[in-house]
């Protein structure tokens, strides 16, 4: 019979850590795809968000590792709070400075 864990804190009910490193994966994952898609109109912004694709599963690998000293956790949390916060703040520039389609026909024409 397998022994408890000596810290509660230690048990990882319903595989949270795995799917936590899974959700990470898939959303730097999706990045990639997005930025391969952007590529192909806009290429520095496509760029752009490809590379954030390894900085987001390399985050993600960050964070879920277990801290060793106690004040690590929290310098973890707040790098992946920054890192979060820029890459919004990256996309939302982005976002307002690429050209836009005059119409949902040229948009959908040119897609």
């Amino acid at each position: 019979m397998p022994m408890p864990p000596d810290d509660p804190g230690d048990a990882d009910p319903g595989l949270a850590r795995e799917r936590t490193r899974l959700a990470w994966a898939r959303t730097a994952l999706g990045f990639a795809a997005v930025g391969a898609v952007i590529l192909k109109e806009e290429p520095a912004a496509g760029a752009i968000v490809m590379i954030t694709a390894p900085l987001i599963w390399a985050l993600g690998r960050l964070v879920i590792r277990p801290a060793a000293r106690p004040g690590l956790l929290a310098r973890r949390l707040l790098l992946v709070t920054a890192t979060v916060v820029t890459v919004a703040g990256v996309a939302l520039v982005i976002a307002l400075v690429a050209r836009a389609p005059a119409s949902l026909s040229q948009l959908l024409r040119h897609g």
